[in-house]
């Protein structure tokens, strides 16, 4: 099908409140490794990785085997029936997150995940309240979206009762004014007198991803979630890590975001990375939370013997290609690259992430920070016309997010940061001299 048949048809019949990046929506017709093709048969290096779930590159021939092999032989069961994809995917999750996490539940989704895992905190604890982050993003279901920390993904939903919004670390916007690490974590010690004024002082968990995704790949100081899940636990709470995009290797060095906080989660969420693209979505915590739940449960599709067959291959290439340790590797390299960019373009006002999860934040003037989300757009187009794909995000839509597969290398990197830097010439002016 050609693209004006494609955008006609969307047009006419999906729903017209589904974002689409660039002036125009851009179809694409197939990818492999680190690149897509659109219908026209232009050729894109994609660093944005279909908001960061390309784990290890478009079509790997690894993961198409196994899911091909797996619809052969039988496509579904649901969870009515075990089936070994899936008590082996269980079995490998178990070895990987850290601590004693030895309990699972498949779904379709991060948005499925958190809600099972509110779901079970509530069961464990018997107490209702849950603390979200502001800025955060937690799925498109009515409670998911209730933890969203952002209106503009809000605006359709009645609020879920229980949810109340705690300070982030977002050191380059700090509520406080203050400036890292002189602050003393303002935001971090501000999560008791929240629970105190906001809650009935019982918490049931507070949910956090270690770096917002939709936030803009805000990135907090090492300190913040040791000081902010000791205080929700002093309150009754459980600490829920969303490792919706920060799992399976994104942020390098370790296989999930929050191992680098040195805080041991009691309930982890995953999806996206997690099958390269197939659905997935999972829900990890310790049998004695995972036994707090009394009542049927069911899940049509979670955990199917197709999207565990994916899951099971991306986590053997990750382990196979090592390529939690290539993220680190490859990831400096190209924070130091995104430095470079900020030195010559005073549009960038922050560089910040980990791993292969990078942001640049736009910004119209670095001391007053004034968000500039029509230059940030305007930057993407360039890119994209240069065959470049970047992400979006932020509050203000003034962030450009850099989420590449985990098997780039650095010759990937310099290509992409060449074609950023010919997109940056021509919106922001660069530093003279």
């Amino acid at each position: 099908m050609k693209k004006d048949d494609i955008l006609k048809k969307q047009k006419e019949f999906l729903f017209p409140c589904t974002l689409h990046y660039y002036s125009e929506p851009l179809p694409f017709e197939r990818g492999k490794g680190q690149y897509l093709w659109d219908t026209e048969g232009k050729k894109y290096l994609d660093f944005f990785g279909g908001i960061v779930t390309i784990s290890v590159g478009h079509c790997n021939d690894a993961v198409v085997e196994r899911i091909v092999e797996q619809v052969r032989k039988l496509q579904h069961t649901s969870t009515l029936f075990p089936h070994a994809n899936l008590v082996t995917l269980a079995e490998t999750m178990a070895r990987i997150t850290p601590g004693d996490l030895d309990k699972s539940f498949f779904t379709n989704s991060g948005t499925e995940a958190n809600e099972t895992a509110i779901e079970v905190a509530r069961a464990h604890t018997g107490n209702f309240a849950v603390i979200a982050l502001r800025h955060a993003y937690s799925g498109r279901s009515n409670l998911a979206a209730t933890l969203t920390g952002q209106y503009t993904w809000k605006k359709n939903q009645i609020p879920a009762p229980g949810i109340v919004h705690a300070h982030n670390a977002y050191c380059y916007r700090c509520p406080f004014d203050n400036t890292y690490p002189s602050c003393n974590l303002m935001c971090a010690t501000d999560m008791k007198e929240l629970i105190e004024t906001a809650t009935s002082g019982a918490v049931a968990a507070f949910i956090a991803e270690p770096i917002q995704g939709i936030g803009g790949f805000i990135t907090p100081p090492k300190e913040y979630f040791e000081i902010t899940s000791k205080i929700v636990r002093d309150y009754g709470g459980l600490l829920i890590s969303d490792e919706v995009q920060t799992g399976f290797g994104r942020t390098g060095k370790k296989w999930f975001g929050m191992e680098h906080y040195n805080v041991q989660p009691d309930i982890m969420t995953f999806a996206k990375g997690m099958a390269n693209g197939v659905p997935i979505g999972a829900t990890i915590t310790r049998t004695t939370v995972a036994d707090s739940l009394r009542g049927l449960t069911i899940s049509t599709f979670g955990g199917n013997p197709v999207t565990a067959a994916a899951a099971n291959a991306v986590i053997e290439y990750i382990e196979k290609e090592q390529l939690v340790d290539h993220a680190a590797v490859v990831g400096s390299y190209l924070r130091q690259q995104l430095l470079e960019l900020q030195d010559k373009y005073p549009l960038i006002g922050d560089v910040r992430g980990m791993g292969l999860m990078w942001a640049l934040e736009l910004v119209k003037d670095r001391k007053t920070k004034e968000p500039a989300p029509e230059e940030t757009s305007r930057v993407m187009e360039q890119a994209k016309n240069r065959g470049l794909i970047v992400g979006k995000g932020g509050l203000y839509g003034n962030v450009l997010r850099i989420s590449p597969p985990l098997t780039i290398s650095k010759a990937d990197v310099d290509a992409a940061v060449r074609l950023l830097d010919q997109a940056f010439s021509q919106v922001g002016h660069p530093v003279s001299g």
